[in-house]
Formats: C-alpha cells, structure tokens, sequence
C-alpha cells in the first residue's frame, strides 16, 4: 500500500514516523488487519535507512498497534483502536438555514416490514438487467473511454440529449430538441441547476401544498422564501398564488403526493398567471410514462408558448434509482447559462452511463420496459383502489390514472401519522399525507406506492392495514 508520511528536517526521523502512524490508527485511517510497507520499501520512499523505520515499528509493536507476522509482513492490531481520541472540536458551523432542512424520506421503518407501500420506489425486478449489463459492459472498454468526447459535455453528450428529446417528444408530446435538454443527475440535481440560475437569496417560490419534501427542503437550504400553496381536485389553486412569487413548482400530471391531474382549465390558468407576472414555471413531470386509462395530459411546457416552463424529467421512477439520471428542458435564453452551471456544480454525469442510455433509448428498449411495467404496475394501481374502495371505508381514495402510488384520504381527520405507527406494527409500510404539509394545515390521509408491493401481496397487506386502522 502507499504510505503517507511527511519528514521535517534531520531530527528524531523514527519519532516522527511513529507519531504519524500512531496517529493515522488511532483515527481509523489505518484499519485493523491493515499491512504496513515493508521497512525497506518505506525507508527507500523516504529516503532514509531501514533502521530508523524498523525502530518505529518497533516501538508501534511493543505498544500493541502492530503485529508482525513471519514471512507475510507487518500488519496493524485490533487493540490498536481502543485509544482512539475524539475529534478537537471544530470552530467552523454551518449556516442556520442548514439547522433546520431535514432528510426525507427517513430511513426505512424499524422492524420487520412484510408489505411495503413507501412510494417513490419502482420495482427493480422489472428492469432489463441483462441488457443494460449489455449496453454497459460496452462502454466500459479502453477504446469508448478515450474517445473524442470522454471529457464531456457538461450539458450531456449528444447522442443522449437527442434521444431525451425523441423520447419525451414521442411519448409526452414536449417540445424540445437535442440542444434544450440538459442531462442532469436526477431532478434534485436540475431544480438546483434552476435555483443557481435563476433566483437570489430571499426570492419567493410557490409549491404545491401538501407537496415534495426535497423540492421544498432544497429551496430553503438555499436562502428562498417558500410559500405552500393550496390544492384541490383541479390542481394548485392560482387564486392562492403570491404576488411577489418568482417561480412555482409544480407536478400537474400526476400530482405529488395526492396524485390527481391538473384541469387543462387550470393549467391555462397557471401559464396566464405566470405570463401576466413574469414567473418561471417549474414543471415535474416525474411519472407520468405509466399512465393507465383516459386522455393523455398535455405538460404544460407543450401548451407554453412563452418559453416560461422548465420541464423536469427523470429515469430514476423508470429505470432504477441507482442510475440518478434525468434532464431539464429549457428555452433556448438559458442554454448557456445551464450549461456554464453544470460545469461549475459537478460537469456532468457519468459518461459510460450517459452512452448506455442513449443505445437503451434508441435500441427501443426504454419503449419495450416502459410497456411491461406499465401493465404490471396497472394492475397493481388497480387492485390497491379496488380494496380501498371496497374494503377501507375509513378511506377516500383521491382519483388518480398515472403513476407508481395513489393518495387516500381520511374524511374524519383522524391522525395518520398514528395510523402509520400502528400499520408498522403490522408490518406495513407507508407514508402519511401529513409528512408532506408545507406551511399550510397538513392533510389526512395515507399515501399507497405500488412499486415496492407485488400483486399478490397487495390483498394481504391491505387487510392488515384495516386491521391497524381498526385497533383505536
């Protein structure tokens, strides 16, 4: 292994190689089971004699933190941590709007969870693996990543950009060529990207409320003003909307957490609102491509005449999390501002993942998954509002035809935080409605996501969720 060791001058040499390795496993950088270089090879690097070396390790040894095994090497002891030191406290602290983001979602439920209803999470079950595998292990060879443009776009390469653009254009009807999409890692990644380009400190952005806890938790990290805005069975309510607002976010397609469409009459309203106002729109259209029955719904951005809507997409609900892949489509007025904010963030995403996904796009393969798991996943979205209907009357089921969970509420306003504790003791997990309040009077209700659940499993999980619900 490569040593780290740092001599000042001519004097007490083995003392100072002593104090930095005690050092380094005291503080864990050395790991017990650890092998030491040899002395000789140490003492070449540092360009002094193997004795002086030999005399640390030595004294390292004696005191228990290095064992010396023959014919194999020098290695670092177990015992050698029990002395470990607690950091020196640090003066450094971070902003205080950073004492009040919290984490969401939190981590899975304690305890043993039989059923999971969490949304947000696909089933990776349904994913091509082999092909993908295929498509990877293609560009993982010397002679793809030296290529020409190894060193990346920060807007994405091309090729992905371009069938982003297909993609979204064939089966979301956006309007956008391979120079509007920006690749980014995830939607979180784009609406940050937004935020450094296009609002300052103090500046007012609207959300849904109850809306999506990363949105909302992200503006405030950085220094915005956020406003929860109402909604109802059409959509956000525009009335509500804030004068002094520089931007609304929203998810009209299939509305987080609830899961109801926005009214075209509504999205009209929205995009006159913004013209009159000159706001940005940020539209999250996150799952959408698994839409089970009715008239398609046009994004905002294809009924946006203005280039006022920012248009978020996102692999993660389609594909796996893991990959963090998505992309924002902008108006050509902020193309090169996007692009100059990616480099200076992070530059851009993976570049073998980045090829991958352009051959997995343009191959059909996206197509051909995005088919399976919508009958799959249909089925399930079916199922789940069938037994609530039928089997929950202490729920109403909010209308929903897209997308991997449905919302239900409580009509008697019961609380659901306390309704989730006791479906966890049933071994369900989900979210409640309240966890997803902004700044206005949190909802009731629960929030069913289907990705996680297989079909079969769906009748049991739910008859044990009546069972939690009943014991009051």
């Amino acid at each position: 292994m490569d040593l780290h060791v740092t001599l000042a001058g001519r004097r007490d040499l083995s003392g100072q190689i002593y104090r930095q390795l005690r050092a380094a496993i005291v503080d864990g950088r050395l790991r017990p089971g650890q092998a030491l270089p040899p002395t000789r090879e140490l003492a070449r690097s540092l360009d002094i004699s193997r004795n002086t070396v030999g005399v640390a390790y030595d004294r390292l040894a004696a005191e228990g933190f290095l064992t010396g095994r023959v014919g194999a090497g020098t290695f670092v002891q177990e015992a050698g941590r029990a002395s470990r030191r607690a950091p020196a406290a640090s003066p450094l602290r971070p902003r205080a709007a950073w004492e009040r983001v919290e984490v969401w979602p939190a981590a899975r439920p304690p305890g043993a969870i039989t059923h999971d209803f969490r949304a947000g999470l696909p089933d990776v079950g349904l994913f091509p693996f082999e092909s993908w595998r295929r498509l990877m292990s293609a560009q993982l060879r010397p002679d793809a990543l030296d290529a020409p443009n190894a060193a990346g776009d920060p807007a994405g390469l091309p090729a992905l950009r371009a069938a982003i653009a297909r993609h979204a254009g064939a089966s979301r009807s956006v309007r956008a060529s391979e120079a509007d999409v920006v690749v980014t890692a995830g939607v979180q990644n784009a609406l940050d990207l937004i935020c450094r380009v296009l609002l300052e400190p103090g500046d007012v952005v609207a959300v849904e409320d109850p809306g999506y806890p990363p949105a909302h938790l992200l503006f405030r990290s950085l220094g915005l003003d956020v406003r929860g805005i109402p909604v109802d069975d059409e959509g956000i309510r525009v009335d509500a909307l804030p004068r002094d607002a520089r931007a609304v976010y929203v998810t009209p397609s299939h509305q987080f957490p609830l899961g109801m469409p926005m009214s075209l009459p509504r999205r009209r309203a929205l995009l006159d609102w913004a013209r009159r106002r000159d706001v940005v729109i940020v539209e999250d259209d996150y799952d959408t491509e698994f839409r089970y029955g009715g008239r398609p719904i046009e994004p905002l951005q294809s009924l946006d005449d203005d280039g006022r809507v920012l248009y978020l997409g996102t692999f993660s609900k389609i594909m796996r999390p893991v990959l963090r892949l998505g992309f924002l489509v902008a108006p050509p007025a902020l193309h090169d501002a996007f692009r100059l904010a990616r480099y200076l963030s992070s530059w851009h995403a993976e570049l073998p993942v980045q090829a991958a996904l352009a051959r997995f796009v343009d191959e059909g393969l996206l197509a051909r998954h995005i088919r399976r798991s919508r009958r799959e996943y249909q089925a399930r979205h079916e199922r789940i509002a069938e037994r609530l209907a039928s089997g929950l009357p202490e729920l109403s089921v909010v209308p929903s035809v897209a997308g991997l969970h449905l919302g239900a509420t409580f009509p008697d306003g019961r609380d659901d935080a306390e309704a989730v504790a006791r479906a966890q003791d049933e071994g369900v997990a989900l979210y409640c409605l309240s966890e997803f309040a902004v700044t206005g009077p949190p909802a009731s209700g629960l929030v069913f996501g289907y990705g996680a659940v297989a079909l079969p499993d769906i009748d049991e999980g739910l008859t044990r969720l009546g069972r939690a619900l009943r014991t009051r």
